[in-house]
């Protein structure tokens, strides 16, 4: 496996960037690879671990010795195969993953050292399209039975997909006008661009996935008429409601939640811009990231994001989140390398403005921790014309959980354990599901359920439900 004693001798190399004052001047991928000779190099430092941690960071389970190892022996057709074994969108985990297969790295102990696993599967993905390797999978025979999909973000494709080469009918319903959900209109092109969506969309389409857009179920599709029509549904709608900030001055025009200026800029539509304003955004993941990357392409005169919680340190707290978990430490995102400032520990205590538009943000520092009590005297006022909340998720939207009558549990989820909800037939996955989560978690989640369908079909051959929508179609 790899090279013997190759992580003594190779040195790790990240994946080359742009520069930061270039890439804010379009709206291009600025993530590349390293040239495949450097890249079978990097491959050949993974260990032959007796036990490869990286398979437990990893939510999909990916083969990822495995494939290191063939691509260091050269043999990238067949990285491929044992990539596309465990995940169906490496091209997508490659570019929007943060890795924990990296952290959990046994070259990880010695932190920064890790096998730059995420780099060397996007390459793999990635020849991979260019030699014409990934090609429709259409199954060799139909069983009959029919599954309606409800959502087209990476769990209802990765479900579709897999229970369309188990040779079922499956139609995918989306509320947007094409398929892909967050990963589609609410990550940012330059860092995924979305025709890598789309040749995937296409692939799922020649298997026999069909796909209806502009369905939104349980509002201008009713959800008795699917019942009718599928033997099975699945809820893959993500976890979409955001977390609302209730302070005085949150109804002023420019106060935005962030997934609205995300899905504006996606779809180049101009009712929330950034360009030449005071930007504020509230919330420190990966969405609010995405809001600053965007906020400085657009020319924002500047751009603030602050974070409820306080300074994490700068390493690995081994007493908190030892190796081999995710690392609880300083990161700094790609945006914040583009500009902009940061801050830790702040609470926003009001928003005011003029003629119903924002115009500052008060905020005072907090302790860093619950329940973030309030420090005296550090109470501050920016400029702020436009506010984005990118606070997170509370669960997934309502209508079509209610059309169903399926039951929720503590958090407002679908309360699935197995994949199957409370209702009979009714599945759900991803987001809907967990929780909000990371895209590995949703592809897995949308591959388990598939074989929880099919698992019920094969336990259900006899029962009445299933026979009765198989007679309907007949009809």
């Amino acid at each position: 496996m790899g090279r013997i004693g190759a992580f003594l001798k190779v040195s790790r190399l990240d994946p080359p960037e742009r520069d930061p004052r270039e890439r804010v001047g379009d709206f291009r991928e600025f993530v590349g690879t390293l040239p495949l000779s450097e890249l079978r190099e990097q491959g050949a430092r993974c260990m032959e671990c007796g036990v490869p941690f990286c398979h437990s960071g990893c939510p999909l389970g990916n083969l990822i010795p495995d494939w290191n190892d063939l691509v260091y022996r050269d043999r990238w057709d067949e990285a491929i195969q044992q990539l596309h074994r465990t995940n169906n969108f490496p091209e997508f985990t490659g570019r929007l993953c943060p890795a924990p297969c990296e952290a959990a790295c046994v070259l990880e102990i010695n932190e920064g050292n890790a096998v730059t696993i995420k780099q060397i599967e996007v390459a793999i993905a990635n020849r991979a399209w260019e030699e014409g390797w990934v090609v429709p999978q259409p199954a060799a025979t139909r069983t009959g039975r029919s599954v309606g999909v409800i959502g087209s973000g990476p769990a209802g494709l990765a479900c579709a997909q897999q229970l369309a080469r188990a040779g079922h009918d499956v139609v995918v319903y989306e509320r947007d006008e094409a398929a892909g959900g967050l990963v589609r209109f609410g990550v940012p092109e330059f860092k995924i661009e979305k025709a890598l969506v789309e040749r995937r969309v296409e692939q799922l389409a020649a298997e026999g996935v069909g796909f209806v857009f502009g369905a939104d179920v349980g509002r201008n599709v009713d959800v008795a008429e699917l019942r009718g029509r599928h033997n099975a549904l699945v809820l893959a709608t993500g976890s979409r409601v955001p977390r609302d900030l209730p302070v005085a001055g949150r109804e002023l025009d420019g106060v935005h939640f962030a997934m609205e200026y995300l899905y504006a800029r996606t779809r180049r539509q101009g009712h929330i811009s950034a360009a030449g304003k005071h930007v504020i955004v509230i919330g420190g993941g990966d969405t609010g990231a995405d809001c600053v990357g965007h906020a400085h392409r657009e020319g924002a005169a500047s751009v603030t994001q602050i974070e409820l919680v306080g300074e994490p340190p700068v390493t690995r707290p081994d007493e908190l989140t030892p190796w081999p978990l995710w690392p609880m430490k300083l990161r700094t995102s790609y945006a914040l390398k583009e500009g902009g400032e940061r801050d830790f520990a702040i609470s926003t205590t009001a928003l005011s403005g003029s003629n119903g538009r924002v115009e500052e943000i008060h905020w005072q520092q907090n302790r860093g921790e619950p329940p973030f009590d309030l420090v005296p005297g550090t109470e501050e006022n920016r400029p702020a014309d436009l506010v984005l909340l990118a606070m997170g998720f509370l669960g997934p939207e309502t209508p079509v959980l209610d059309a169903l009558g399926v039951e929720r549990d503590a958090r407002s989820n679908v309360d699935a354990t197995r994949y199957e909800t409370s209702v009979e037939g009714v599945f759900a996955a991803g987001d809907a599901r967990r929780g909000q989560s990371l895209i590995v978690w949703a592809i897995n989640e949308g591959r388990q359920c598939a074989a929880a369908v099919d698992a019920w079909f094969a336990d259900a051959s006899t029962d009445t439900s299933v026979s009765i929508a198989a007679a309907r179609r007949a009809e």
